[in-house]
């Protein structure tokens, strides 16, 4: 079986000219959230996340498995079209109805640590403050 996932780049070029996908951002519980235990422990929870949620051949509750908030990696996931196996079907050209492989996940979870990365803005400083 040849692996044949869609370039990185010419994936985030794609999303960003969805609407749609565009609209995601980590708000502030999630930013705090992603601050408070930073990127390897948040990156540790994708992994384990795309393990029982996506990598199954048929997810649970496929095309709702995955929450809109209250975590950066689910936030992540949707902004990136990983939430779903017909989603990485469409956009990622990883084919639904069987297991993910190795490769398939590192792939899901690169893309969604690119897109934490570019979301962390560090807390700027106060500009009154000494």
């Amino acid at each position: 079986m040849t692996e044949v996932v869609r370039d990185p780049d010419e994936l985030f070029a794609a999303l960003a000219r969805s609407r749609f996908r565009r609209r995601f951002a980590l708000g502030t519980r999630e930013r705090d959230y992603f601050d408070a235990r930073g990127l390897a422990k948040t990156m540790g929870q994708a992994q384990a996340f795309i393990a029982e949620r996506l990598a199954p051949a048929e997810p649970f509750n496929d095309g709702r498995q995955t929450p809109m908030r209250n975590h950066p990696v689910f936030v992540a996931q949707h902004a990136t079209a990983t939430c779903c196996r017909r989603c990485l079907a469409r956009w990622h050209h990883i084919p639904a109805g069987r297991a993910l492989a190795q490769a398939e996940q590192r792939h899901v979870l690169a893309v969604i640590e690119r897109w934490l990365r570019a979301q962390h803005r560090p807390a700027q400083r106060d500009l009154f403050s000494d």
